[in-house]
């Protein structure tokens, strides 16, 4: 914001007049003596429409966000097994989430990236949460090898799948999710264990 890129908007993150709030941010060392540029205003005005789209209720208050409600965090950054309470507001979102970015109206300005390293992969657009719930250590690391859902790790990756898969809605007679969770009731690790305890019981009573 002081360096005039754009205002920190009321999801905490940068947006930009020229591209709304889809932003990498970099950085450019220099010895050049340069003209610091003016500071940007915040141009959010009476706008909210980023804190009524967060499923999990974590921009309570405009400017700050709750890290613990937050879906991006607790999906990729959370070791632990996240809150009983927030499980089905996450709906089917295993990596992230960006809902308060997607609102963001100054998003119309922003133009269509045309970097391949920005596209999605092949085969990661609306994956198959029963084959995604198959994956062992290897083939999870194999699959995503040079991408960032590599650093979750295999175990909070499952756990985040599960709980996709709790909220999907098909029933245990329906359809394979049900299939592919119950081995993981016995799945070594306890984080998957408890995802996919809590996972079979929506399925089961729809």
């Amino acid at each position: 914001m002081r360096t005039g890129i754009g205002w920190q908007g009321k999801h905490t993150n940068l947006v930009s007049r020229d591209f709304g709030s889809w932003l990498f941010l970099g950085e450019i060392f220099t010895t050049l003596k340069l003209t610091a540029d003016a500071p940007h205003t915040d141009q959010c005005g009476s706008c909210d429409r980023c804190i009524k789209a967060c499923p999990t209720d974590a921009l309570r208050v405009p400017y700050q966000i709750d890290p613990t409600r937050c879906i991006s965090y607790l999906t990729i950054e959370h070791k632990g097994a996240i809150a009983e309470d927030l499980r089905q507001a996450m709906g089917n979102r295993i990596y992230g989430c960006d809902d308060c970015l997607a609102a963001c109206p100054w998003n119309k300005f922003a133009p269509v990236a045309d970097e391949p390293a920005f596209l999605p992969r092949d085969g990661t657009a609306a994956p198959l949460l029963a084959e995604l719930a198959g994956l062992d250590d290897a083939a999870f690391r194999q699959r995503f090898a040079g991408s960032p859902v590599k650093r979750t790790g295999r175990d909070r990756f499952l756990r985040n799948v599960l709980i996709a898969a709790g909220n999907s809605g098909e029933t245990a007679d329906d359809g394979p999710l049900a299939a592919a969770i119950k081995p993981l009731i016995d799945d070594p690790s306890p984080l998957v264990r408890t995802a996919a305890i809590w996972a079979l019981r929506p399925l089961e009573s729809t």
